[in-house]
């Protein structure tokens, strides 16, 4: 059991794996961006759309 922790343990790291693990921090990365990106969008929407219904609103009456 020892020598399979060991084996385990002390060998080398796959050059495949490295190179996926690379891959996915990259599109972990693009992935954060991009929600960012569409929260600050998302954001200045809600505020254009309040600002639309607040123009939309009459303070008084149009007719009385």
């Amino acid at each position: 059991m020892a020598k399979a922790l060991y084996g385990h343990v002390g060998a080398a790291p796959d050059r495949r794996l490295l190179d996926e693990v690379t891959r996915l921090r990259s599109r972990v990365q693009a992935l954060e961006f991009e929600v960012t990106r569409l929260r600050a969008e998302n954001d200045r929407l809600a505020a254009a759309a309040a600002e639309q219904d607040d123009l939309l609103r009459l303070t008084e009456p149009a007719l009385t």
